[in-house]
């Protein structure tokens, strides 16, 4: 299981798991941006959670 407490700033964790309902493989994903801000997200694939998290760091830099 994850634990995004143990993230430092700049580092991603992730894991796939089998869903109950829909009985496809997911994978959880969580990013510990450089100013300390947590991202998660649960996506079919890693390379689905990475481009998710780089759509948010760019709304960010935006705000």
């Amino acid at each position: 299981m994850l634990n995004p407490k143990n993230l430092l700033p700049g580092e991603e964790q992730h894991e796939y798991y089998k869903d109950r309902v829909t009985r496809k493989r997911r994978c959880q994903y969580d990013y510990r941006a450089e100013d300390g801000t947590l991202f998660s997200c649960v996506r079919l694939s890693l390379e689905a959670c990475r481009s998710a998290r780089d759509e948010w760091a760019a709304n960010r830099k935006e705000a």
